[in-house]
């Protein structure tokens, strides 16, 4: 689903977010509110129940004890808002390059989210302040490294809660990167102070890896349906069949993804002169190279990989991780809900995908240049062969981006690197995850763009003219990139052509003349 407006309000404490939703607050500044009756019902009476046991003279995990190792020694009352803050204040120790503010505030919006269920303890002040930091514009500064995807995504989440108490470093609506304290007062936010449980309610979840997955999957399936646009201008260019993608042929292994991107192809590559020219019974072409023949078998798998993906974000969207956490009954427990395995397995899973999507990308994009496998096309796709180097260095820099994705495809999750004086013994590093899974989406759109790029030049260089829905994808190329000539300066047009994939553009101008695409 495309994003939101900017203007659209995001309801929260009505149920689970959608991932959508999630989109539309991270990046299109979507309003959140709060559902009728979600901080006078759930929220305020699950602080009431900590507000008991505050009272009590039984220790009580994250309400009069302290955090991790320290969970042993009990707190005195008259010290535990001074607990809360030093919590704050210690676990914000990121460090490293700042975070995207998407990621800034996607991070927010869950952990908001999760507020809003009533099973964390936080009072309401709490929740409304943090809304209208998001609502205002404000994003606190977070740093690359900190999380290790366990006890919660804590340095980060710890960054965003030191700003509603006042302290830290943040960027104002107009981007500037400036002091929290002077920021949240020309908003008019009034700064909390947090008591009992609120410390651990703010920074213990899997909101950061969560984020960075919800706004994966978003790129993601806007670039494997580009994938099929960009395998098919590929396959038409290369001289290659449409045959093997017949749905009697793809249905004899049933997979869902690569169902929907074989139909895609066929939608794509419909009525092409260009095919219909050299599909005659003494064509020489027996069969296609694999990276045209099973094009989409390996986009189907990154399908179904993104469909699993999506399953474990939306139960992850539906939970409430805290620790400890305010059951329904009113028991106040430790758990390990908060571990970051299920979130980090599919971030790395999705690495692998992304990479392997651009590997054969790469390969079709270097079928071209060679002339003996491009079927007639010139060197390199070169003006003047030998004078003009055409795409050469262009595919330099798709392999570079491939060797780099596949060094990214090495998972983060079988690591872990025990901490707390072995308290926290093991760990996700799901955060990690989500980090270089990122790097690996911006990849897999650069990848996905020079064969774009490419696959466009040899659709000119052909005597015949390409099926209406790739004309149409070449035309949208073309108004911002010139046709074929001698040699140019070739990164304005690469970045231009990553520029309408990583927008959707090309999808926009595919589906213009064939109809919606999966």
């Amino acid at each position: 689903m495309r994003a939101h407006a900017s203007h659209e309000t995001v309801l929260i404490g009505e149920g689970p977010l959608a991932l959508d939703a999630v989109v539309a607050v991270a990046r299109h500044d979507a309003r959140v509110a709060f559902a009728p009756g979600c901080l006078a019902g759930p929220v305020a009476e699950s602080r009431r129940r900590v507000e008991a046991l505050a009272a009590s003279e039984e220790p009580h995990y994250g309400v009069s004890t302290g955090f991790g190792a320290l969970a042993t020694k009990h707190i005195p009352a008259e010290k535990r808002a001074q607990l809360q803050q030093s919590l704050i204040r210690s676990h914000a120790a990121g460090s490293g390059p700042e975070v995207e503010r998407e990621v800034v505030r996607a991070m927010m919006l869950l952990r908001l989210a999760t507020l809003a269920t009533g099973r964390t303890g936080a009072r309401p002040i709490v929740l409304e302040t943090y809304a209208a930091v998001l609502n205002t514009g404000i994003t606190p500064v977070v740093h690359e490294y900190g999380s290790l995807g366990c006890s919660g995504d804590l340095a980060p989440l710890a960054h965003c809660a030191l700003a509603l108490t006042g302290e830290g470093v943040v960027r104002d609506p107009a981007g500037r990167r400036r002091p929290a304290a002077e920021t949240l007062a020309e908003a008019g936010i009034e700064p909390v102070v947090l008591v009992e449980k609120e410390g651990l309610a703010l920074i213990n979840g899997t909101d950061g890896m969560l984020g960075m997955l919800v706004l994966a999957l978003n790129d993601l399936g806007r670039l494997v349906t580009t994938a099929d646009i960009v395998a098919s201008m590929s396959v038409e260019a290369l001289l290659g069949t449409d045959h093997v993608f017949a749905a009697d042929l793809i249905a004899l292994r049933p997979h869902p993804g690569q169902a929907a991107s074989a139909a895609n192809m066929r939608a794509v590559l419909a009525g092409s002169p260009i095919m219909a020219s050299h599909q005659v019974p003494d064509c020489p072409i027996v069969q296609d190279a694999y990276s045209l023949r099973c094009s989409p078998q390996v986009a189907g798998a990154v399908r179904d990989t993104l469909d699993h993906a999506r399953r474990v974000a939306g139960w992850e969207l539906a939970s409430a991780i805290d620790n400890p956490v305010v059951t329904l009954d009113g028991r106040v427990e430790s758990n390990g809900n908060f571990h970051g395995a299920p979130v980090a397995y599919v971030l790395d899973f999705l690495a692998i995908a992304a990479a392997d999507l651009a590997s054969i990308s790469e390969r079709r994009s270097d079928r071209f240049l060679d002339a003996k496998r491009s079927n007639g096309l010139p060197p390199f796709l070169a003006d003047d062969p030998g004078v003009d180097s055409g795409h050469m260095i262009v595919q330099y820099m798709q392999a570079g981006v491939v060797a780099e994705l596949k060094r990214l495809a090495v998972p983060a999750s079988v690591d872990s690197i025990p901490s707390s004086a072995m308290q926290e013994d093991h760990v996700s590093l799901g955060w990690h995850a989500g980090r270089k899974l990122r790097r690996s989406v911006d990849g897999l759109t650069r990848v996905l763009a020079a064969e774009a790029l490419t696959a466009a030049r040899a659709l000119d260089l052909r005597p015949d003219a390409p099926a209406p829905a790739t004309a149409a994808v070449r035309d949208a190329i073309r108004a911002l990139v010139a046709g074929p000539g001698p040699d140019r300066f070739m990164a304005p047009e690469i970045e231009a052509v990553v520029g309408l994939v990583a927008s959707g553009a090309l999808v926009d101008a595919a589906e213009a003349v064939a109809g919606e695409l999966r």
